[in-house]
């Protein structure tokens, strides 16, 4: 479970930086929404994947 998380910390932290500056002081509660934001869409897509019959 740790992995799936360093995984998404490491693809949150590109996307943040888009927005704000690596080294300002919130920068890892904006890698944390980013984050959320990411397992929300991973649950969405686990949800919405059509199921073979």
């Amino acid at each position: 479970m740790a992995w799936i998380v360093r995984i998404l910390l490491y693809i949150a932290a590109p996307i943040t930086a888009l927005f704000v500056a690596r080294d300002a002081l919130n920068f890892s509660v904006f890698q944390m929404m980013v984050t959320t934001v990411l397992i929300a869409a991973l649950v969405c897509v686990a949800a919405f994947w059509p199921r073979p019959r």
